[in-house]
């Protein structure tokens, strides 16, 4: 590090190493910068304008996210111009389209109106989706606002629900660019970017088609780093809220790259599954069957309890039972037809100590090498 390259952020010196930013610079030293379009990980757009901040001598605000860090910098991140541009912000992001969270104007009347537009819009009778889990509605609680300043403006473009795993509404987006940036360049699948101009800009799959007609692989990255109420998993949608589930971290066991995952458990039943961020090796991102592939887990089919067939038909045992039949039927068949009758095969959805116990058994107790794995296939 550089010990000249300095620079002063609320009245307080800091220093810097080239190539950072004034968001990096603050947040390294624990202050709070405002943002709703940054992304770690890609590269900064400045495209939200939350995160501006007054930079002596420069004509205007500046996006911290998107400002290199320079020497002898004097930095304000809360003056009164900082907190009225971003008032400002804010309150047009609320002005435009269904954001219900709760930040009332002076009108109840209107207000009670609005609400019932968009419960009608939604089909539920319940207020925004995402309503306590929202950076949008955090904002507008921080500066004490709301969206009645200026006139209301609809969003031309219906939701879309018709893909299995996400719904796209276009009414509460903002148009931050995260998805698109999660999508291009953190995931690198490149379905989704911008698309139109001026106030009917819309975030489009190739050709405007709907996701489950585009390049989409459903990795569900743009869900998880939505600021807003505009992409929610399709399942859990006004099903339930962040503060009624229990979160549990696990390893997935879909292959064998062991990304980090959260369980949303509420009432002993998985309801979500979300990327652990900041931690490797997956840092957040998941693939399709990693964030959506957990139905099996509560399914009504899986057994729960062990069945023995006898006379074409299954009855129900205890472990002990099971498991003696099982080493009796293998005996049998081992002295009958020998060890080289056997073939076991393992999984790569089951960790490695337990591959190696099972490879173990083969080899040691029917003693064959019959071994094999899916994986190889």
């Amino acid at each position: 590090m550089d010990e000249r390259n300095t620079i002063v952020i609320n009245g307080n010196e800091f220093t810097f190493n080239s190539g950072e930013t004034i968001l990096d610079v603050a947040k390294r030293n624990h202050i709070d910068i405002p943002t709703l379009c940054h992304l770690k990980g890609a590269t900064p757009t400045g495209e939200c304008r939350i995160c501006v901040v007054e930079v002596e001598g420069a004509r205007t605000l500046l996006a911290a996210c998107a400002t290199p860090a320079a020497k002898n910098m004097i930095v304000r991140t809360e003056s009164p111009e900082v907190i009225a541009a971003r008032r400002l912000v804010l309150e047009l992001m609320l002005s435009s389209g269904n954001h219900n969270c709760a930040v009332r104007g002076s009108d109840d009347k209107d207000w009670t109106r609005f609400q019932m537009d968009v419960n009608q819009y939604d089909s539920s009778d319940k207020i925004c989706p995402v309503w306590g889990d929202c950076r949008l509605q955090d904002l507008a609680y921080r500066y004490q606002i709301s969206g009645e300043r200026f006139p209301r403006t609809d969003v031309p473009y219906p939701m879309e629900t018709v893909n299995p795993f996400i719904v796209r509404d276009f009414s509460r987006c903002i148009r931050c660019g995260r998805c698109v940036q999660a999508c291009n360049d953190i995931q690198v699948n490149n379905a989704i970017s911008f698309g139109y101009r001026g106030a009917v800009t819309k975030i489009i799959a190739a050709g405007d088609r709907p996701l489950k007609d585009s390049d989409c692989v459903f990795c569900g990255e743009c869900v998880q780093v939505c600021p807003v109420g505009a992409l929610v998993e399709k399942d859990v949608r006004y099903d339930v809220r962040p503060w009624e589930t229990e979160k549990v971290r696990t390893t997935c066991s879909y292959c064998g790259v062991g990304c980090q995952m959260n369980l949303h458990v509420k009432d002993n039943q998985v309801r979500k599954v979300t990327g652990v961020e900041e931690v490797g090796p997956n840092f957040g991102s998941l693939c399709v069957k990693g964030r959506f592939g957990f139905d099996f887990i509560s399914s009504p089919e899986r057994l729960a309890t062990p069945l023995i067939k006898e006379n074409g038909k299954f009855r129900e045992a205890s472990w002990d039972e099971a498991l003696n039949f099982a080493a009796k039927k293998f005996g049998e068949i081992k002295d009958k037809y020998g060890s080289d009758s056997f073939g076991l095969l393992t999984s790569a959805r089951i960790t490695n100590e337990e591959n190696y116990i099972a490879q173990k058994f083969a080899r040691a107790v029917m003693k064959t090498n019959n071994v094999d794995h899916c994986a190889r296939l």
